[in-house]
């Protein structure tokens, strides 16, 4: 471990514009704006929100999204949950398929520390596999995953998921939870039908559905749409990105992350070289030809990247370009992966630093 692995990147008081770079930022207006417009929309529908802290990965985070109405979060994976766990939160929605003694161990484990513990599972092999290891301990609840149309995960028909339902009511250490989904947008008409058509299936055996989880930033504001819901869970608005951006889900200025950047060289007229490569930006194109969005340059383009240099074609611009030294503020295509690329997160209000919050869940991805 090197010496300066947790030397003191900002502290309260420091104007972000001195920061060494490449650093990401969070506007802390925009963040709560962020959070009170996505809870107050559910709130109007009578929906119950489950905040997806990968985005994040941030415990005080969650702490303020809990605070504003959320019902509990939801978590992709055993070692996220843990650390979410043992910061106080109970009601943890892990929406990833469990398989293999080692995740199973874990799980068992924070099952018996908090209460309100939940997993998914789209096959016999994964349930029979939780059955296995819970049978005679506390049981543990399981949502069966449906495939509505994303092409991810999930069961393809309702008659697969009642079925699945059916066979985890019936298992000895389980308890049938209810179904969840992660749709593709503006496909609000043809999720409800598949719940629908599943709740039937259920009713028509004698079982209840306690939770009807729909999910996705993406399909946010059409969760009202999907009416047998119960639940909704979505993680990038919290931050937004260029992505949410292009998808008509907020303006430029709900973008509470920036990552900021220096332009490290000017090799000719045309190209800017900054110090934010893969390892800060991420490689995610999310259906962009560039690399994010650069804030007061709407027509550079960052044209590639290596680990640890991005270069911006400037070929476009008609007015003023960047220069040597000069710090440029990019939003990114996608945040989740930032928050996954840095040991801490800066916070600001009005360009000046509020606090400095450890990325607590960084790295843990199974």
């Amino acid at each position: 471990m090197h010496d300066n692995q947790f030397a003191v990147v900002a502290k309260a008081g420091d104007r972000i514009a001195d920061l060494s770079t490449p650093q990401p930022v969070i506007d802390e207006d925009k963040l709560a704006a962020n959070i009170h417009r996505v809870q107050s929309y559910m709130d109007e529908h009578g929906l119950n929100f489950r905040p997806h802290i990968k985005t994040h990965k941030i415990p005080a985070l969650a702490v303020a999204q809990v605070a504003a109405g959320a019902k509990g979060i939801n978590c992709q994976k055993v070692t996220e949950a843990e650390v979410f766990a043992a910061a106080g939160f109970e009601d943890i929605l892990i929406t990833f398929n469990i398989l293999g003694p080692q995740k199973l161990e874990r799980l068992s484990a924070l099952n018996e520390r908090i209460s309100g513990l939940k997993v998914v599972a789209d096959s016999d092999v994964t349930i029979d596999g939780l059955a296995a290891h819970f049978s005679g301990h506390r049981p543990l609840t399981v949502l069966v995953e449906c495939d509505t149309g994303a092409g991810r995960c999930g069961v393809q028909t309702p008659e697969e998921a009642a079925s699945l339902g059916k066979r985890i009511a019936a298992a000895d250490g389980l308890t049938f939870g209810g179904i969840l989904t992660y749709p593709k947008p503006q496909s609000a008409d043809a999720v409800e039908a598949f719940i629908q058509s599943t709740l039937s299936l259920l009713l028509a055996q004698g079982i209840e559905c306690p939770i009807v989880s729909n999910g996705g930033t993406p399909s946010l504001f059409d969760a009202h749409l999907v009416k047998s819901a119960t639940e909704h869970r979505a993680g990038t608005y919290i931050y937004n990105d260029r992505q949410m951006i292009s998808m008509g889900h907020c303006s430029e200025d709900d973008c509470a992350m920036h990552i900021v950047a220096t332009v490290v060289s000017r090799p000719n007229g045309d190209r800017a070289v900054i110090d934010a490569g893969s390892k800060a930006l991420t490689s995610d194109l999310q259906g962009f030809n560039d690399f994010g969005l650069v804030v007061g340059y709407p027509e550079a383009k960052i044209s590639s990247l290596s680990e640890e240099h991005g270069v911006i074609d400037l070929s476009a611009c008609t007015g003023p370009r960047p220069q040597i030294g000069e710090k440029i503020f990019i939003i990114p295509n996608h945040t989740c992966v930032v928050s996954n690329l840095f040991d801490t997160m800066v916070f600001h209000r009005n360009g000046v630093v509020t606090r400095v919050e450890e990325v607590a869940a960084r790295g843990l991805v199974w």
